[in-house]
């Protein structure tokens, strides 16, 4: 057991540094999925007919038009991010960079900005596949998520975190 925790704390190794990247965002991402469909569900309805987990749990949906589904998918993604980011940080921290190249209040600052560029930018990509290609919200989902994780991983490395 004991190499197993000097290797989940090592913070050198690349290798091992991205596949608990990996696990800590899969971790994060899992906060922020559930988040999402159920603000996207409850609070502001985004979800169609076509989307999984309306189909796979047999939810009752309200069909809204398309220009409300996108504000609705932009503001379900903004309250998911604020709160699976922090769950991000905090894994990000304890697991797998090192701290220290900036003040903790710069540091999460810049985690935050490097997120929020990155969402902005997938949210873009979901309002587009939404609305230029009648996509439903879980595919868009999944864009906005795979994008920013590309961008998460470089810029938290090289930029935010001392490696």
């Amino acid at each position: 057991m004991g190499s197993f925790k000097k290797i989940w704390m090592e913070k050198d190794h690349s290798g091992i540094q991205f596949v608990k990247y990996s696990l800590c965002g899969g971790t994060a991402m899992a906060v922020d999925m559930v988040i999402f469909f159920l603000v996207a569900w409850l609070l502001f309805p985004a979800l169609t007919e076509t989307d999984v987990l309306v189909r796979l749990f047999k939810l009752e949906i309200v069909a809204i038009p398309e220009y409300l589904r996108t504000l609705n998918f932009c503001l379900a993604s903004l309250i998911a991010f604020a709160l699976s980011n922090l769950t991000a940080y905090i894994l990000n921290v304890l697991f797998v960079f090192k701290s220290g190249k900036h003040s903790r209040r710069k540091e999460l600052g810049l985690f935050y900005l490097v997120s929020a560029i990155s969402v902005g930018l997938g949210v873009g990509i979901g309002v587009l596949l939404i609305q230029g290609f009648g996509l439903s919200t879980t595919f868009s989902y999944l864009a906005k998520a795979a994008s920013s994780m590309l961008i998460n991983y470089a810029a938290r490395k090289f930029i935010i975190f001392r490696g």
